[in-house]
């Protein structure tokens, strides 16, 4: 193999792994939530990370993506009655955050990824 053909193949190969180590960091969601129960998945990130997200739900669900200081409780993204949503959430402070799912009344299934 010559010199160039090399450097080329081993770029590509660096790419693809540096392109699969970004999604190295995904997390399947699936839960069957029984009436006024919760799932949530939390993650720690530093300030400026970026979570792409996106679930849906058999039924309505509150959801939200929070983060405790002592007895606080902060909601970056905050919806109810919802049954799916997507986004991308960036960490304005390093935390560790939790994206969370509920119900009320009723049984849900919820399936999604945070990437």
């Amino acid at each position: 193999m010559t010199r160039p053909l090399f450097l080329l193949c081993a770029l590509a190969t660096v790419a693809a792994f540096a392109q699969d180590a970004g999604n190295a960091g995904a997390v399947a969601v699936s839960a069957s939530l029984e009436p006024q129960k919760i799932h949530e998945e939390c993650m720690r990130l530093e300030a400026g990370q970026k979570r792409a997200y996106h679930w849906k739900a058999s039924a309505p669900v509150d959801f939200n993506v929070h983060y405790h200081r002592g007895s606080d409780v902060f909601y970056p993204v905050k919806s109810e009655g919802m049954r799916g949503d997507g986004g991308t959430l960036v960490a304005k402070t390093s935390e560790d955050y939790c994206w969370m799912w509920s119900t009320r009344d009723k049984a849900a299934k919820v399936e999604g990824q945070i990437k």
